[in-house]
């Protein structure tokens, strides 16, 4: 069996050859950065020649803890090192689009976090200006190269569930929102900052919905204004279904989070690792069981690396393939337009209490 999953394991490994390498600066300093994204370019060998943050003080602390050189003062002195080649924005999605046009203007590529943009509208625009200008812009949703997710994609891939006829995740963890005190006070915070990476994997697998039907709710005594529940049911034209239930206040310690990929030929099924032991963090499981293989029950795929910090370098990895000459980014900021458009149907769907279709700015819908 262990043959069989050699080529699972080279699809979902992480490198960057030296060809590729070029020259990455940072826009934002926060944990994700700190915790994720240089240790992450570090352990693919990378080179980060500076960052920047309004907090001097945080931005000196990382820069020194990670061997990063240079503090810049501001993106625009950031932007005059002939150093740069790749701006990676790790900031909200508020900030991003003034950041991202100023560095695609001055000609680099340039990385995303999730989510990229506060419109899918907004985040057309941008694409546009990438492709005008000849710069590849992709987004950090970095679940694509979790390699448990990314494992269980290649087997369907492969055929190895037959027809693909349903995909499920389900999240119930405990979440301390006041570790991001921005978030506390937004309308809308559940799907925008967490299971945005679900619903983008949903479309990674199964293509673009028909519709969306979402419910939203909260718990007595929760900090956060916004939602922390969210569920959120998928139809496709294919007959295909999905289904995403994301709750954070799990307050008595049996945390889970798992998903199930079947098929007509047989089911993937796993955990997200991370989520159970957040942010210390712990590997995915996954097993697989298939009448194309033959495994007479199921049978355990050895999941080695971890969502942080060993995923985030999945998406810098396939942005630097594309700059070098290679095909699109796997999380291109073309495609994850689509994501957003999936997260704008849903909210309309909590507002409404109506199934939505997802829909393009000026009202086109996703196809």
């Amino acid at each position: 069996m262990i043959d069989l999953f050699e080529p699972v394991a080279r699809a979902c490994a992480i490198e960057v050859p030296v060809a590729h390498r070029r020259r990455i600066a940072l826009v934002g300093a926060g944990a994700i950065a700190d915790v994720a994204h240089l240790p992450a370019y570090r352990s693919g060998g990378l080179e980060v020649v500076g960052l920047t943050d309004p907090d001097a003080g945080r931005a000196h602390e990382v820069a020194d803890r990670h061997g990063v050189g240079t503090v810049y003062a501001d993106l625009e002195e950031l932007l005059s090192d002939g150093r740069v080649e790749v701006v990676d924005v790790a900031v909200p999605a508020s900030a991003q689009p003034a950041i991202v046009r100023r560095a695609l203007e001055s000609g680099r590529h340039v990385l995303g976090q999730k989510p990229f943009a506060p419109s899918a509208a907004v985040a057309a625009e941008l694409v546009a200006l990438a492709s005008e200008r000849g710069s590849v812009l992709a987004v950090n949703q970095q679940l694509r190269f979790d390699e448990g997710m990314a494992a269980a994609h290649e087997m369907a891939r492969l055929g190895w569930l037959g027809e693909v006829t349903s995909l499920t995740i389900s999240v119930d963890i405990w979440t301390e929102w006041t570790s991001w005190p921005w978030m506390l006070e937004v309308d809308e915070l559940e799907v925008w900052n967490h299971s945005i990476h679900y619903h983008d994997v949903v479309r990674w697998f199964l293509g673009e919905p028909s519709t969306v039907f979402a419910s939203a709710g909260r718990t007595p005594g929760q900090a956060p204004r916004g939602e922390t529940r969210t569920t959120t049911v998928y139809e496709f034209p294919s007959g295909t279904t999905a289904l995403v239930a994301a709750h954070h206040e799990n307050r008595w310690g049996d945390q889970s989070a798992t998903f199930r990929v079947d098929g007509s030929a047989g089911s993937v099924r796993g955990t997200l690792g991370l989520l159970y032991d957040y942010p210390s963090r712990r590997p995915d499981t996954l097993e697989v069981t298939s009448e194309v293989l033959g495994t007479d029950g199921w049978v355990p795929y050895p999941v080695t690396t971890r969502w942080i910090p060993d995923a985030f370098l999945g998406p810098m990895a396939s942005l630097l393939a594309a700059a070098a000459g290679g095909e699109e980014p796997r999380t291109a900021a073309r495609d994850n337009v689509g994501t957003l458009a999936v997260v704008e149907a849903i909210y309309r769907s909590i507002r409404t209490g109506t199934a939505q279709a997802p829909l393009l700015g000026g009202g086109m819908v996703v196809k």
